[in-house]
């Protein structure tokens, strides 16, 4: 389960890599990618099929990122999730985001198991100060229903 100072912790990292950041811009990991830039984060898209991702160096694989990443966000496939995470693990990033709708059970367990900061269940763009728009009316929602960590 998630908890407030997983949270904390997570946003302690000054580079974050972002995976599942599409060519089109179209996907939710682009919108991640633009919020955490704006805020002021060094942010590093991966993408295997792209060279350059809003304005930004694409990073092939995890392997390419450069030394300084220190945390990532997941906004892939399920079924991706967990090799990526061992990937990271091994790369020495143990500060994992799994967003909403890339949660893997096996991820999980395997971030658990190897002593990884790991949050799952919650949207990052609904913690990553200032929040604004419609992710800080969710954070309200959760809120008062009990369902945002403590």
């Amino acid at each position: 389960m998630t908890e407030q100072k997983n949270i904390e912790k997570f946003f302690e990292q000054k580079d974050i890599a972002v995976f599942g950041v599409s060519r089109s811009g179209k996907k939710f990991g682009n919108t991640i990618l633009k919020d955490l830039r704006t805020k002021g984060w060094n942010v590093y898209p991966v993408n295997p099929n792209a060279d350059e991702i809003e304005g930004n160096k694409c990073y092939k694989e995890t392997d390419n990122l450069p030394e300084e990443v220190s945390a990532a966000v997941l906004c892939i496939k399920p079924e991706e999730t967990e090799k990526t995470v061992i990937h990271l693990h091994r790369k020495g990033i143990t500060d994992i985001w799994i967003q909403q709708g890339a949660e893997s059970a096996e991820a999980i367990k395997y971030c658990e198991e190897n002593g990884m900061n790991c949050i799952y269940d919650q949207c990052v763009m609904m913690f990553a100060e200032p929040v604004n728009s419609i992710h800080k009316f969710h954070r309200w929602i959760n809120k008062i229903t009990g369902k945002l960590p403590k």
